[in-house]
């Protein structure tokens, strides 16, 4: 019965992302009457959840850190692909979607997720254990990245306004290829032990022994499908987004509250994936999928929209108000106490969280 149960959400989990990019196909650029919203929503979801047990089989296969990466980088570079269309047709409207965006990664990954992963591995499990030398290099980078991106277009003169000159962003997007690209050595060659589950008593995990890995074909089929239900998941949270945006009118709320909402439906499978290695006690995997996300965002977003202002004729604006760099140094300066002794407590989960709901409370009210 087990065995047949688990047949029949395996297919149930292939057979959802075909849907999800057929139903794409039908409904792209077109108006859609609630109805058909409904039912996009509907298998919206349905692809969220096909994506993050895709994304297990494969890092099952290829073990940690590598399978972190799968996910983060997979969905980044869909995300990106989104930004850089909805910049294209929305004109000088969508100046501010990739700092709106890119800025919600970095909260939603940073507080939101590290914050529930490690509320629900505390509460579980009594502590919230992890690498600190893994994790504070992540952490390090990602500041990095989000001040030379985001911070210094507010403070540079060559061009007025909180943008940068051509020089300036060809810069910023090098620098942060480079940065990823040094990160992502270090996490997957030079130190991968930094980045492996640990146990209670600070002894890396390197196997996991709570079932054998997948084929390689099984692994192959799974990426493929993976593929499919981001794109999937994507396309039709950009097919809803109409929607989405005369809701968010109709309230009176500023439309940077879209690119929130956008960022949290691309974000949710990761969100699932790195609570449930959360529940496992494999906290280190979830912080993995969290900072490794917030810097695929910027390291990958950054660069992208760089090369696209080539030939967009609105502006690109990517320095931060007032309000959203406190926020980002907030969150640094909290991170960087919760990454320090390698374990958390509730306490710490519910600290990340409350800076995470105090972010979207600015963005539905600033």
């Amino acid at each position: 019965m087990i065995v047949r149960l688990r047949s029949l959400l395996t297919q149930w989990t292939a057979v959802v992302p075909v849907v999800g990019v057929v139903l794409l196909a039908f409904t792209w650029g077109r108006d859609l009457p609630g109805a058909i919203v409904a039912l996009v929503t509907l298998v919206l979801a349905g692809a969220v959840l096909a994506a993050v047990h895709h994304a297990e089989v494969i890092a099952h296969r290829v073990g940690e850190p590598f399978g972190s990466l799968v996910l983060a980088i997979a969905v980044t570079i869909i995300e990106v692909a989104l930004i850089v269309t909805l910049m294209v047709d929305g004109g000088p409207k969508t100046s501010t979607l990739a700092r709106d965006t890119v800025f919600a990664a970095v909260m939603i990954t940073c507080n939101g997720i590290v914050g529930l992963c490690l509320l629900v591995a505390s509460l579980r499990h009594g502590l919230a254990v992890f690498n600190a030398e893994g994790t504070g290099a992540a952490l390090a980078t990602v500041a990095t990245l989000a001040t030379l991106s985001l911070v210094f277009p507010t403070f540079t003169t060559s061009k007025p306004g909180p943008e940068f000159s051509t020089a300036q962003l060809t810069f910023a997007a090098l620098a942060s290829l480079v940065l990823y690209g040094l990160f992502v050595t270090t996490q997957t060659v030079r130190h991968r032990d930094y980045f492996l589950p640990i146990t209670r008593l600070g002894e890396v995990i390197d196997v996991d022994e709570h079932a054998d890995a997948p084929s390689a074909r099984a692994a192959g089929i799974s990426l493929g499908l993976l593929a499919l239900a981001l794109v999937g998941v994507v396309g039709l949270a950009k097919g809803v987004s109409p929607t989405i945006e005369s809701g968010v009118e109709a309230a009176g709320m500023p439309q940077s509250v879209v690119g929130v909402i956008i960022a949290l439906l691309v974000l949710l499978p990761e969100t699932i994936a790195a609570v449930r290695s959360a529940r496992r006690d494999r906290v280190q995997t979830s912080l993995n999928l969290a900072l490794g996300s917030a810097m695929a965002s910027i390291g990958l977003t950054i660069p992208a929209v760089a090369l696209a202002s080539v030939w967009l004729s609105g502006p690109l604006v990517l320095g931060l108000s007032s309000t959203h760099m406190v926020l980002l140094a907030l969150t640094v300066v909290v991170s960087s106490l919760t990454v320090v002794p390698g374990r958390a407590t509730p306490l710490q989960g519910g600290v990340h969280l409350v800076v995470f709901a105090a972010y979207l409370e600015l963005a539905v009210t600033p």
